[in-house]
C-alpha cells in the first residue's frame, strides 16, 4: 500500500522523467504553473530529504534568471508571474548566495509596481483594470508575507492582510459562505454582475488557492499584525463552507455548488487544494479534528481516480488554466492529465496530509 510520501515521490519522479527543469511549461517563463508544482516538490524534499528534488528546483530557478538576478521572460506586475518567488527564499537560506537575494529583489520590484483599484486591491493582470481574482491571493500573498518577514517590512505584511480581507468583502456569498471567482470594481467585464461586480460562479480551483494561500501567509505574518485573526477566520470559514458541497465520491465539482447538473464534473486540483487546506488548518488548530473525515474522503476520492502508465502516475480530471466566465464556460474547459496545476496541488495535498497525520501521533 502506497503512503502519502510514496505518492508524492511518484508524482515528482514522473514529471522529472518527462521534463528537464528548464523545459517545464510554459518553457522559459517565470510563471505560477511551474511555481505551484515546484513548491509542492520543495515540500516533498523537506519531508523526504532527497536532494534530487532540491537540485531540480534550483536548476529551474537558475534557468529563468540572468546573471544579474533579473527575470528573463515574464509579464511585469502580473500576479501570476510573482508566485514562483517563494522558491527563492529556501535557495537563499541554504546557499547564502547573494545571487538569490538579487533575484528576490527583482520579484519584489514587481510587487511595488502592481496596479491597484481605488480601495488598494491588486489588479490581477495589468491589462484587467480594477479586477481582483481569488487566484491572486495565492499568486502574491505568500511571497509578500514571507518577504515582509525576512526583510522587516511590516507595511508589506499589513498590505498582504488587506488584500485578503478586501477579497473576502468583495466576493463572499453570505448564503453559502463560498467565494465568487472574481470581482470587477470597474464593472466593465462581460461576466461582472451589474450591481455587485461579482463573477457569476463559484469555480473550484479559484477557491482552492485561497485557504492554501492564507495558511501559508500565516506561517510568516507577525502575531501582532492587524487583521491576523480575521485571516484565520477567513480560511476556516471557507473550508467549513466547502465541506457542505463535498460529493459522495469525496471530491468536489468544477462548479462547486452545482454538482447535481449533468454538465458538471469532479475536478482533482480543487479537491487536492481543499484537502490540503483542511489538513493544515487542523494541524495549526484553526479547525477542529471534526473535519478529518472530510479530508480523508477527499484524499481517497483523488487517489481512486489515479491511473498509471508504467512507473508514471497519471493525475487526470484537472482543469487547464482558466479565466473568468459563466457556468457553461467552466464546465466546457478542457482537462489535461499531469497538468502542472494538478500535480502541484496533488503534491501540496500529500505533503500537508502527511504532516497533519504525523502531528496526530
Amino acid at each position: 500500500m502506497m503512503t502519502l510520501l510514496d505518492y508524492a515521490r511518484a508524482a515528482c519522479d514522473t514529471m522529472m522523467r518527462r521534463y528537464a527543469p528548464e523545459q517545464l511549461p510554459p518553457e522559459g517563463r517565470f510563471h505560477y504553473h511551474q511555481g505551484v508544482f515546484l513548491s509542492g516538490m520543495y515540500q516533498t524534499y523537506l519531508l523526504t530529504g532527497e536532494e534530487k528534488y532540491f537540485d531540480y528546483i534550483k536548476a529551474w530557478v537558475d534557468s529563468v534568471f540572468d546573471a544579474e538576478g533579473k527575470i528573463k521572460h515574464y509579464i511585469h506586475a502580473d500576479l501570476d508571474d510573482i508566485m514562483p518567488g517563494i522558491l527563492l527564499f529556501p535557495l537563499l537560506e541554504r546557499t547564502g548566495d547573494p545571487f538569490y537575494r538579487a533575484c528576490l529583489q527583482s520579484v519584489y520590484q514587481q510587487v511595488l509596481d502592481i496596479p491597484r483599484n481605488p480601495e488598494g486591491g491588486y489588479w490581477h493582470k495589468t491589462t484587467l483594470r480594477d479586477q481582483m481574482w481569488l487566484d491572486g491571493l495565492y499568486m502574491a500573498g505568500p511571497f509578500c508575507a514571507e518577504y515582509g518577514k525576512r526583510f522587516n517590512l511590516p507595511e508589506l505584511q499589513r498590505d498582504t492582510v488587506h488584500q485578503a480581507l478586501l477579497m473576502r468583502e468583495k466576493t463572499r456569498d453570505d448564503k453559502t459562505g463560498l467565494l465568487y471567482h472574481a470581482w470587477d470594481g470597474a464593472g466593465e467585464a462581460p461576466w461582472a454582475d451589474p450591481v455587485t461586480g461579482r463573477a457569476p460562479e463559484f469555480w473550484g480551483r479559484s477557491m482552492g488557492w485561497v485557504p492554501v494561500a492564507l495558511l501559508n501567509e500565516l506561517d510568516h505574518l507577525a502575531e501582532d499584525v492587524p487583521g491576523r485573526e480575521q485571516v484565520i477566520a477567513m480560511a476556516a470559514d471557507l473550508l467549513r463552507a466547502l465541506c457542505h458541497f463535498q460529493s459522495g465520491d469525496g471530491r468536489w465539482y468544477q462548479v462547486v455548488d452545482k454538482g447535481d447538473r449533468p454538465e458538471n464534473w469532479l475536478e482533482n486540483s480543487c479537491s487536492c487544494l481543499y484537502v490540503a487546506g483542511l489538513c493544515k488548518a487542523m494541524r495549526r488548530g484553526f479547525l477542529p479534528d471534526d473535519y478529518a473525515e472530510n479530508a480523508r474522503r477527499g484524499y481517497e476520492g483523488v487517489v481512486r481516480s489515479l491511473t498509471w502508465e508504467g512507473p508514471d502516475i497519471q493525475i487526470g480530471n484537472v482543469c487547464v488554466g482558466t479565466g473568468v466566465g459563466d457556468y457553461a464556460f467552466y464546465c466546457g474547459r478542457p482537462t489535461r492529465a499531469n497538468d502542472l496545476h494538478g500535480v502541484g496541488a496533488f503534491l501540496i495535498m500529500c505533503t500537508e496530509m502527511h504532516q497533519w497525520e504525523a502531528a496526530l501521533k
